[in-house]
């Protein structure tokens, strides 16, 4: 791909979803109706005619439409599990990590809040909506740093759940999410005239684009990589490896049908759905897996480690 291709979301944000998009960034460019752009989305050359579905939904009174009512429904199952999870977690009491794995879960909790007022379509205001926006694109990025963080945290480099370590994922993960989060913001509001070069067609964003799809994919892989070690080379286990890999296929396959098929599924249903609630869905799946394979790896009758030593040696 060209060099002058990096950075784009114009195309990312016509594939998914035209006027409701299923990317939260696409709220904060000025072609999105929550900034007061006009749909269809990107109706404009070189795109016009190429076929983009915008996401329709459900008509409501009024006039309006609650356009994604199926990642809504997903993400409000995802909260209760997540919080099932949560619970099944505390009980662990000995488990490697238990705080951490938590503190996980916190966070795709707020992901899955973010999502039902961001992407799902929910009835707000514009500028309520580019707020959700981009609390959850600073969501993501923090709480993918933090799935990476409880990768490391199986080696016992630090003692897990004490202060040292809780207070280091936080505060780097808190980092990371003020970060991200006033870049969005600042996109979506043009408080200043940095980013207002982005906003327009066709939205060359490099600071949005390298934190929300490029870093997110680091830390998903740099967690597999960790965790493969951790598995296969310290504890001289197998068995753990089906859950991690099944849930990077959920992952994938959700953003397959985030990415490449969501435009044809709302083609095929008439802007009824789109790939954005199987999407939810799979990374609902990939969570699951991803506690599976944690809870898989602990117990709760570890013996005390040495000073300076492994809990899992």
């Amino acid at each position: 791909m060209p060099s002058n291709f990096y950075g784009r979301f114009q195309n990312f944000c016509l594939d998914s979803g035209n006027e409701h998009s299923t990317l939260p960034v696409c709220y904060l460019f000025s072609e999105s109706p929550a900034r007061g752009g006009q749909a269809p989305y990107f109706a404009v050359a070189p795109y016009a005619g190429n076929n983009a579905c915008s996401l329709e939904g459900i008509s409501l009174k009024g006039g309006g439409h609650l356009a994604n009512l199926g990642s809504i429904l997903f993400a409000f199952i995802a909260i209760l599990v997540s919080l099932f999870l949560f619970w099944r977690s505390d009980r662990k009491k000995a488990a490697v990590g238990r705080r951490e794995m938590q503190f996980f879960l916190v966070g795709y909790i707020i992901i899955e809040i973010c999502e039902i007022f961001s992407i799902g379509g929910f009835p707000l205001d514009g500028a309520v909506r580019r707020v959700f926006a981009a609390i959850h694109i600073a969501s993501i990025v923090a709480t993918l740093w933090i799935l990476m963080m409880n990768g490391a945290v199986g080696f016992q480099l630090i003692d897990d759940g004490t202060i040292v370590s809780i207070g280091l994922i936080f505060g780097s993960a808190a980092a990371l999410f003020v970060g991200t989060g006033y870049i969005a913001l600042d996109t979506g509001f043009s408080w200043t005239t940095y980013w207002v070069p982005t906003i327009t067609a066709p939205n060359q964003a490099y600071a949005l684009y390298t934190l929300y799809q490029l870093v997110p994919l680091i830390f998903l892989v740099v967690f597999f990589i960790l965790e493969t070690i951790l598995v296969l080379r310290v504890l001289g286990e197998v068995r753990p490896m089906l859950y991690l890999v099944a849930a990077a296929l959920f992952f994938a396959i959700g953003q397959i049908f985030q990415y490449v098929v969501s435009q044809y599924i709302c083609r095929g249903t008439h802007g009824a759905i789109n790939g954005g609630m199987f999407e939810t869905l799979f990374t609902l799946l990939a969570v699951v897996s991803i506690w599976v394979f944690w809870s898989s790896i602990t117990e709760d009758d570890w013996p005390s480690a040495p000073p300076g030593g492994s809990t899992y040696t």
